[in-house]
């Protein structure tokens, strides 16, 4: 039994709760992980999980091996980070995760010369835009839009994003003089909107003026979804009205495919981070990847 090995797959199946995730991490089989920590369980001599249909816990031993286990895992990444970072080579494995326009529209980009010029890592990019756990899923590095919540997470600012109201430009000839276009939010009561339902705010779309006040409008359309890439192929392809942010639509607008409407209204930047639990702070590889992409942003 690889002692080490052992130890790092129980520490995240106690993250994950599950044996199939860690199994999907490692490229392996639930039946492997298992027996991984099944041996480990023999070496110590205790039971350290419970495992039931449902859900995987763990023992009092259990808890107690694992606070010491995840410390003593984190200690050797962090070992081994600084003798690579001395060498000057990185290499291993570096989980990624934003969401889905972001990743296509911004990050790919800066993730594909990061492994050029790291040939010896290799890239786990998750994208999703639903809500990623960085502790329970593994991640190393995300981009979090928006404002941060845990203050336990390492954050580096990369830059800040803003929303924009977009229809394409075909949308308002389309529709004749007579709807006309959008001039102040209440307009938008007679046009369709595309809502995208990640928001916390759905389609209670917030509008600011240049004197700060703020109005609000709810706002109803044919369509919503909660994959951004599918609301902008609707807001391009005439669908209706779209409220995005200024990344996931920037080359419609320089082709101008789609056009800002209500440029008087405005709304409050959005930071954008990369975010990094505390215990992946000292790694190579995570800093590499964050000057790498904080960098390639900056001179664009």
């Amino acid at each position: 039994m690889d002692r080490l090995s052992a130890m790092q797959t129980f520490v995240r199946v106690v993250e994950t709760g599950s044996f199939s995730a860690v199994a999907r991490e490692q490229s392996s089989t639930q039946g492997a992980v298992s027996k991984q920590v099944a041996a480990l369980e023999k070496y110590l001599g205790v039971r350290l999980l419970v495992r039931t249909t449902r859900a995987v816990t763990t023992t009092d031993d259990g808890l107690r091996y694992f606070e010491e286990a995840r410390r003593l895992v984190a200690e050797i990444d962090e070992a081994e980070s600084h003798l690579r970072q001395g060498e000057k080579t990185l290499s291993g494995t570096l989980r990624v995760a934003t969401s889905i326009g972001y990743g296509l529209r911004v990050l790919l980009p800066h993730v594909r010369s990061f492994l050029q010029a790291n040939p010896d890592v290799t890239i786990d990019l998750k994208l999703d835009d639903g809500f990623v756990d960085l502790i329970e899923q593994g991640i190393d590095v995300a981009v979090r839009i928006g404002k941060l919540e845990d203050s336990a997470l390492i954050a580096r600012r990369i830059g800040t994003s803003r929303r924009v109201l977009v229809a394409a430009a075909t949308y308002i000839t389309q529709r004749g003089p007579a709807a006309g276009e959008p001039r102040i939010p209440q307009d938008l009561l007679h046009h369709p909107c595309l809502v995208y339902t990640g928001l916390r705010t759905g389609n209670q779309w917030e509008f600011e003026t240049v004197d700060g006040s703020t109005v609000s409008v709810r706002v109803h359309g044919p369509m919503q979804t909660n994959n951004s890439e599918v609301l902008r192929s609707c807001i391009k392809n005439g669908l209706g009205i779209g409220y995005l942010p200024d990344w996931l639509i920037a080359d419609l607008l320089e082709s101008g495919e789609v056009v800002e409407l209500m440029k008087d209204w405005l709304t409050q930047p959005i930071p954008i981070n990369l975010i990094s639990p505390a215990a992946r702070n000292h790694s190579a590889k995570v800093k590499a990847f964050r000057d790498h992409v904080a960098t390639a942003l900056s001179q664009n």
